[in-house]
């Protein structure tokens, strides 16, 4: 068995976090990967809190575990969801795409464990001087919005630059993703992609299509003009916005309208032609369709072959 800091942190059986994916991390699947022993994870994105409110409820009915809600930061609701995840003290919350430091205390008061999303150092220290608990060092590999830095020397400058554990994100889909971040000095991992395929995910089934049959070069990276670059599959759409974005002719306020509701279309509505299918580069390694359950054991098992031997497995 694995021991590790993030477990005894989150009440958790094993050092596995699932993405908090908008459209995507919905309470099904975050309830079915707690069950199985992870942290799930529900995505607040940019609904209202009346969805959220409702959300936990259900994931409460799905399982007695612990569970997260990721707070999408930009979005015009989060003052709002802030408030409602210290009201329903909700067990752990993750955050992204900005500054969570107004709203730690809150949560740490509520009895919240709070775990920012980073992609560099210096945003790792800020939070952690600001009360996190832990921190997700995610590096560019990752599906949806990315920083500029790989997950191999991210992990390990975040670790020795803060005293909080570290849990790596971006490129991990099996046990040796697992093994290979607890040897950079991370006490856990956050997978999205590999959870994509899972049983419990409910997107539509073109989506998981796409991911199963994807190859090792079949991500793309758009949105950087704009300031906010996405990793997604390659399909007309990206292949498109990305002509598009070298185009000094076409304005940013087109390329902004043309993003609008294109991941929606891809997990909901399965549209191959004007979807937008969030990914990490890891797909390629994907092949199977499984329960959350099923992933969590063989990436289990798989990691502790690899890390016998070592202070991690007893």
């Amino acid at each position: 068995m694995i021991e590790s800091e993030i477990c005894r942190l989150l009440d958790i059986r094993y050092p596995i976090l699932q993405g908090g994916m908008a459209w995507i991390a919905d309470s099904h699947l975050a309830a079915a990967v707690s069950e199985a022993g992870g942290l799930g994870i529900i995505s607040a994105m940019n609904a209202s809190v009346e969805y959220l409110k409702e959300q936990i409820d259900t994931a409460r009915t799905l399982t007695s575990r612990p569970f997260g809600v990721n707070v999408m930061l930009m979005s015009p609701h989060a003052p709002a969801v802030a408030e409602v995840l210290a009201e329903k003290k909700v067990p752990v919350v993750t955050t992204g795409a900005g500054n969570p430091s107004r709203y730690i205390q809150m949560w740490k008061d509520a009895g919240i464990k709070v775990i920012p999303v980073v992609p560099s150092v210096a945003t790792a220290r800020m939070v952690a001087r600001a009360g996190a608990d832990a921190v997700i060092a995610e590096g560019g590999e990752s599906g949806g919005h990315i920083g500029e830095m790989n997950t191999m020397a991210l992990i390990p400058q975040v670790c020795d630059a803060v005293d909080i554990p570290v849990i790596a994100a971006g490129g991990i889909g099996d046990g040796r993703g697992l093994a290979a971040a607890l040897m950079l000095g991370a006490c856990g991992i956050q997978m999205g992609t590999r959870f994509l395929v899972a049983s419990e995910c409910g997107i539509h089934q073109n989506y998981k299509n796409k991911v199963l049959k994807a190859s090792d070069i079949d991500t793309i990276v758009t949105g950087r003009r704009l300031g906010h670059p996405v990793r997604s599959l390659k399909t007309r759409f990206t292949r498109e916005y990305s002509r598009m974005e070298s185009d000094s002719e076409i304005s940013d306020e087109k390329l902004e309208g043309l993003a609008v509701g294109a991941l929606r279309l891809a997990a909901v509505d399965g549209d191959n032609e004007r979807g937008c299918f969030i990914a990490g580069e890891i797909a390629g390694l994907i092949k199977k369709e499984q329960t959350s359950a099923e992933m969590i054991r063989e990436i289990m098992e798989q990691s502790e072959i690899l890390l016998r031997g070592t202070k991690w497995v007893k």
